[in-house]
């Protein structure tokens, strides 16, 4: 055993992957691979996915896309975990035992419930409000010590501490109070509606998809909204100087920019008024398409050799199960179903 931290998160594959998910949760695992400090374990969480509105053929389809999307960014499967939920049982397993340790009240408070409701009205099912306790579990399972967020997800790491003190004064001590590792996440809003989120449930014209060819990055980015009404910088322009400055300084600029030159000259000319947001659009389409070419080439030789791919997360769910079924062996005793 690594005497590492462990790190536990997931993402769920119901779209493909897009820059919002990059800057807010797949850059930063990779950034924590590399640094050789934490051992990692990356899941696609699709038993949580079952929460929304994917058919059986979508779902499948995406599960095989979301995990070529995460090897083509850099997830190393030699330097981290990588499976799919499912297929380690335990998961279900253990979210039932917590479920019974875990006050109705507290579920009920959790704002994301509520946030996701409101996105699906008409199918607000009890998986949906009981998410956070499969989260618990997917955590906790594998003692993890600690889970990347944004400060709007503390809320979900507080409540996976409180099960694990909850079943540990009921049955004895066993699991850790994991803690939240916070890292600084780039807001990214929707393109066409920059006071919202971007999100794949907005609409693919709210989105820029990391498997975006150029041509499509540079007819989204046209519609994208600048002006709106009232003084100073306008959300949907902030918008897309945030991008700017997260993927220009990458050599993503075709006029010579290197570093933030490029960010500073635009912000510069948005102070002065003398922006023109066409060519704001222009470079972060040519950033954005340059940035992710190497993204665009692996993950379509990953999607032609499925067979490979699924001997990755073959290997990746055969060394979770271990740890799982670790724990389960001794959850079960402790609750007295052993």
């Amino acid at each position: 055993m690594s005497n590492k931290p462990l790190i536990v998160s997931g993402i769920q594959p119901t779209g493909n992957l897009h820059i919002g998910n990059y800057l807010g949760a797949v850059k930063n695992w990779i950034e924590l691979q590399n640094s050789g400090k934490y051992d990692m374990h990356i899941f696609i969480a699709d038993l949580h996915s079952l929460t929304g509105k994917l058919s059986a053929d979508e779902l499948r389809e995406q599960i095989i896309k979301t995990s070529a999307e995460l090897l083509a960014s850099g997830i190393d499967p030699k330097e981290t975990t990588l499976w799919v939920q499912s297929h380690v049982a335990e998961h279900s397993e253990l979210t039932w035992i917590f479920n019974c340790v875990t006050p109705i009240a507290e579920l009920e408070r959790m704002t994301q419930f509520k946030d996701k409701s409101q996105q699906q009205a008409k199918n607000i099912n009890v998986g949906l409000f009981d998410y956070p306790v499969l989260q618990a579990a997917d955590i906790l399972l594998y003692k993890g010590e600690l889970v990347p967020v944004g400060q709007d997800q503390v809320q979900h790491v507080e409540l996976t501490r409180d099960i694990a003190r909850w079943f540990n004064k009921k049955f004895g001590e066993y699991f850790p109070e994991t803690k939240p590792l916070l890292t600084e996440i780039p807001k990214v809003m929707s393109l066409l509606e920059p006071m919202k989120k971007m999100s794949k449930s907005l609409g693919l014209g709210h989105v820029i998809e990391l498997a975006d060819e150029p041509e499509v990055i540079e007819q989204k980015l046209k519609k994208a909204v600048t002006a709106t009404e009232g003084g100073g910088l306008a959300p949907g322009v902030e918008n897309l100087l945030l991008l700017l400055k997260q993927f220009s300084a990458q050599g993503g600029s075709t006029s010579g920019g290197s570093d933030d030159t490029l960010y500073k000259k635009f912000v510069s000319a948005e102070k002065d008024g003398s922006i023109r947001y066409g060519d704001l659009k222009t470079e972060l389409a040519k950033a954005i398409g340059t940035y992710f070419e190497e993204f665009r080439k692996k993950r379509l030789e990953l999607l032609e050799d499925r067979d490979k791919l699924g001997e990755i997360l073959a290997l990746g769910a055969k060394k979770a199960r271990v740890e799982a079924r670790e724990t389960m062996d001794s959850v079960r005793k402790m609750v007295g179903i052993r």
